[in-house]
């Protein structure tokens, strides 16, 4: 250690034990006392204490937690320190006082046992200091007692001690030793060897500690001079009130508690939330009205005042009045207007009979949330819609406490406060499209407000007292049940309201969509008139959908040109919206009947598929090339599709022989099966025996009949299984001109479902077995000439 005095080396190294330093970086030229309790760093006290060679190296380590660190745990820099004074504790382990003599950097690890050791070389200051050097060391100088005024405790000889260091690297150090700052930030600090690196480091840290104590000080003034005005204005209010007490004017507080006293005692709530807003209106009493609690206690109990607790509307329970009503406002929609009317007839004989809960499902533009509004007018109820698309919060629902800034009630509340009666018709549309994530799940948070046997005491997190829903009557909406939870579907009665056919949307078009937009358009039947032709060519060229939006849209689009030509003074007699007319407006049609042109060649059969948006036809497409049996299957399929095609291969190639295909077929070929519209997801098992009946037609050269379609569910053994969505199919096989639909037996049940005018123009086939399906569909093998 002699050469660490001298310099015959610039680069000393030597063999010292390595001392890890948890949460802390010690700097040369600094004295430090440090308890050291971890076993090898024990045993590096008590080597220094037998022997004579007092020096060691401290090294940071990069994490405190670690208790037993190992040379990656450590930095490369740290400081060599004499040990000046150890003294043992009770416990066994040292208190030592260390001194910083100057920096080291580890060059080799030598053991890890009893202690680590290293070989370090020793790192030499610069021998002198420039310009910019001394500037940088003056300007620290300076910011460092900007940082000691800052601070009071300090005593006021830490300034004089900045007066007697000269040497810039060990003001660099002395600053860095005494900064609040980052172990990493320290450690770049002892890094930095060059004297301008050093000082600009340690400035930076300086300059950024002296700005958060002059923040830190601005706030806890604000704080101050904002308690002291608190008390001022309390003072003051005391003494204004005194003044009116000896004026014999009123206070406006007490007369506004009086008011509230009066509004809750009139407001027949239920005895549980009477006795909370008494409580509230008491600790009211006693608050300032410029304090927060204040602001928050009077909007409670402006909430609790504001809901409706007996007021209700009287429901119109003319059974026949409300059918009327509901046919002014929709065609069609038996079964759900039968239900209503089944409801108003059960009120007129049992008035206190609990609210039913409906939910209407079926896809976009049926009419789903009008007919909610339609019922309210049968009933002469007041409406309220909340939309729960996209609600991820069970706050949501049922409201945040009132701990929480901001606090509000959940939309249940809200929805009863606009409604103003307790005997609402309350819509939830689009149940179907609720979410849940970390903040809940909505969906069980309505679980309680759907459940006629809960609901009679739905609790609200803000308001915190029971409120009765069991006379409201609830709606929900949705596109379709498979996203909603089942525990919440059991509280609901399902009213399915499938798609309209063509028929019923030319009824729908002339009864209410063409007199709605000829009035918003400020035309009529004078200026503009659909004729059949017209119409039915929008329905079927320019909408392919199972509701009326698209249609009533496109009816739009032609009153727009219209209107134009009017507002022009191009014609005055009137216009004729025909076929020709409504292409001409339109433009080119948008929809054609392809299943003709698909089904030209063999191995191409046209399915049925039910979406949310309603039914749609799918067709599936087969080829075969030379190969060894492989099976390919795209156009995005799911699982299950991809399953039924799997089950389609195994039977065609078990019954080949029965088929009338060749038996060794699968030794030469390779299959592939193909859904259009590859951009769209597929999945279900109802597409099955489209897929096998494609094989077949593929292996047999026989082409599918093309006016024929069908859905089914196929086994191994060639059973056909019953699937669901049957109207919302047959409705899309009508719409694009299919005249046969092939579908399992045990679905006749669904027969009755399907609108008579669909039954007229299409031909039912039910079938059991494979072999059915493969006779209806296709087309007889071509006659074989003669040899």
């Amino acid at each position: 250690m002699e050469k660490m005095n001298g310099n015959p080396d610039p680069h000393p190294t030597t063999t010292v034990p390595i001392l890890p330093l948890k949460n802390s970086v010690m700097f040369p030229a600094s004295v430090v006392p440090i308890n050291v309790g971890r076993t090898r760093s024990v045993r590096i006290i008590e080597r220094a204490v037998r022997s004579e060679d007092q020096v060691i190296g401290v090294v940071s380590q990069r994490k405190p937690e670690v208790e037993e660190p190992n040379w990656t745990d450590l930095y490369r820099l740290g400081t060599a320190a004499r040990i000046l004074k150890a003294v043992k504790l009770e416990d066994g382990n040292y208190s030592v006082v260390l001194q910083g003599i100057g920096r080291i950097r580890i060059v080799q690890e030598m053991a890890e046992q009893p202690f680590l050791m290293a070989r370090v070389e020793h790192i030499a200051e610069p021998d002198k200091a420039d310009l910019e050097v001394e500037a940088l060391a003056t300007n620290l100088k300076e910011t460092a007692r900007q940082l000691i005024a800052l601070l009071p405790n300090l005593p006021k000889e830490a300034a004089a001690v900045l007066d007697h260091v000269s040497d810039p690297g060990v003001l660099a150090d002395l600053v860095a030793s005494n900064l609040t700052v980052s172990v990493e930030e320290k450690q770049m600090i002892i890094e930095a060897v060059d004297f301008g690196t050093r000082l600009r480091t340690c400035l930076q840290l300086l300059t950024r500690q002296i700005e958060m104590l002059k923040v830190k000080k601005e706030i806890s003034s604000m704080v101050q001079e904002e308690m002291g005005r608190n008390q001022r204005e309390y003072f003051l209010r005391q003494q204004l009130k005194a003044i009116k007490e000896e004026l014999g004017e009123g206070d406006e507080e007490e007369d506004e508690v009086e008011e509230l006293k009066e509004r809750i005692t009139d407001a027949g709530m239920a005895s549980e939330a009477e006795k909370m807003a008494f409580k509230q209106l008491g600790r009211l009493k006693h608050m300032q009205s410029s304090s927060a609690e204040y602001t928050v206690t009077r909007t409670y109990l402006d909430w609790l005042l504001d809901i409706p607790w007996q007021k209700a509307t009287d429901d119109k329970l003319d059974v026949d009045k409300v059918k009327e009503v509901l046919d002014e406002d929709h065609y069609d929609l038996e079964k759900v207007k039968r239900r209503i009317l089944e409801q108003i007839a059960v009120l007129k004989l049992k008035p206190d009979k609990k609210g039913p809960i409906l939910c209407l499902v079926g896809p976009p533009g049926v009419g789903k949330t009008s007919l909610g509004r339609s019922i309210a007018r049968a009933l002469t109820r007041e409406f309220v819609r909340v939309s729960l698309g996209g609600v991820r919060d069970e706050a949501e629902i049922r409201g945040h406490r009132r701990t929480y800034v901001g606090a509000l009630p959940g939309r249940v509340i809200q929805g009863m406060k606009r409604a103003g009666s307790v005997n609402p018709l309350f819509m939830l549309d689009e149940l179907d499209k609720l979410g849940h994530d970390f903040r809940g799940d909505p969906s069980s948070a309505l679980l309680e407000v759907l459940d006629p046997e809960q609901n009679h005491a739905f609790s609200d997190h803000y308001l915190e007292v029971p409120y009765d829903l069991s006379k409201v009557m609830f709606v929900g909406t949705a596109n379709t049940l498979s996203t909603i939870p089942p525990a919440l579907l059991d509280r609901m009665e399902v009213i399915e309201i499938p798609g309209y056919t063509r028929e019923e949307k030319r009824k729908i078009a002339y009864g209410f969509i063409i007199p709605k937009q000829l009035r918003e358009h400020g035309l009529d039947e004078q200026r503009l008139k659909f004729n059949n032709d017209g119409l039915l060519r929008i329905v079927d060229s320019y909408t392919r959908e199972a509701g009326v939006r698209n249609l009533e849209r496109e009816v739009a689009a032609v009153c727009r040109s219209v209107a134009v030509k009017v507002a022009r003074g191009e014609q005055v007699d009137g216009y004729d919206a025909g076929a020709a007319f409504v292409e001409e407006i339109l433009g080119p049609p948008r929809f054609f009947p392809e299943t003709a042109d698909r089904c030209e060649v063999p191995g191409v059969a046209t399915g049925l598929a039910w979406t949310p948006s309603g039914g749609d036809i799918i067709f599936i497409e087969a080829t075969r090339m030379k190969g060894s049996g492989k099976v390919s299957m795209t156009g995005q399929l799911g699982d299950v599709m991809k399953e039924s095609v799997q089950t389609a291969v195994s039977f065609v190639r078990a019954n080949a022989e029965h088929l009338g295909l060749d038996p060794e077929f699968n030794d030469h070929l390779d299959l592939h099966l193909h859904v259009p519209a590859g951009g769209i997801p597929k999945d279900g098992p109802s597409a099955g025996v489209a897929m096998l009946t494609a094989l077949v037609s593929l292996l047999s050269g026989r082409k599918v009949r093309p006016n024929v379609a069908m859905t089914g569910e196929i086994t191994l053994r060639g059973l056909v299984l019953p699937i669901g969505g049957v109207k919302e199919k047959v409705l899309a096989a009508h719409r694009a001109g299919i005249t046969t639909v092939v579908m399992p037996e045990r679905n006749q049940k669904d027969r009755p479902d399907i609108p008579k005018e669909i039954l007229d123009e299409i031909a039912l086939v039910f079938v059991r077995r494979m072999d059915e399906v493969l006779e209806a569909a296709l087309e007889p093998a071509p006659a074989q000439s003669p040899a």
